[in-house]
């Protein structure tokens, strides 16, 4: 049992960055994997990135390879999304998400069922 709360989005313009975060509350991600999804307004939920709480396994959709970063804070209980390098079409409301997902439905949201309210992230020029 845990509850994810995402913070940090908001507003940035292209090029910039923003680092979302995913706090644990009412328990720990111990034995999860922790993902990022994004819905903009008109599209279908996307995965984004995940991590392996424990191992620190990462995986990413191919469109922000090389721009986002997932890491964890064990201390802190926190998953991080680092976003750099924004383009317009990274907006749209960021979910975080906890679940115990394998390899082959690390990328699908069903594999997850704690899921936080999102924060929205709103990139433009």
């Amino acid at each position: 049992q845990v509850q994810p709360v995402e913070s940090g989005g908001g507003l940035a313009q292209v090029g910039g960055s923003l680092r979302l975060s995913c706090a644990a509350s009412e328990g720990t991600y111990n034995s999860y994997t922790v993902g990022w999804f994004r819905q903009a307004p008109g599209k279908e939920r996307e995965f984004v990135a995940a991590i392996r709480w424990s191992g620190g396994n990462t995986y990413f959709t191919d469109s922000v390879k090389g721009r986002f970063t997932i890491s964890r804070d064990f201390a802190k209980s926190t998953v991080y999304l680092q976003m750099n390098s924004l383009k317009s079409e990274d907006t749209g409301v960021y979910y975080c998400a906890a679940g115990r997902a394998i390899q082959s439905t690390v990328r699908s949201a069903s594999a997850y069922y704690y899921w936080g309210s999102g924060t929205q992230v709103a990139v433009s020029s």
